[in-house]
């Protein structure tokens, strides 16, 4: 059997550990303001979506499918100009967080 994505993170809890580092990156860098104003004042609901997409995405519960169903990520993102300077901020915040948590190796290329 094969470690899955998920599984080698350490599951639930370093998961959420992560998303939270992520959003507080996104919510505190000037330099990620652009992406920040695409969300809520209260970043909450986005952190757990985050997390509950994730958690399937790298092969744990399918828990956002379970609760939203598929997560039609382009239609959902369709009202947000996103371009380079958008995906780099996002980057960003996600180099950030797995650089926080010590994440290395095949876990961090994905």
């Amino acid at each position: 059997m094969t470690q899955t994505p998920y599984d080698a993170l350490g599951g639930e809890q370093p998961l959420r550990e992560l998303v939270d580092r992520f959003y507080d990156q996104m919510d505190t860098l000037p330099e990620t303001n652009t992406i920040r104003q695409m969300h809520a004042k209260s970043l909450k609901a986005s952190r757990e979506k985050l997390f509950l997409f994730l958690s399937g995405w790298l092969g744990g519960p399918d828990l956002y499918i379970e609760k939203y169903g598929h997560p039609r990520l382009r239609r959902r993102h369709m009202p947000f100009t996103i371009g380079q300077s958008e995906s780099d901020q996002w980057l960003l915040c996600m180099k950030n967080a797995l650089d926080e948590m010590s994440i290395a190796g095949d876990l961090r290329a994905l």
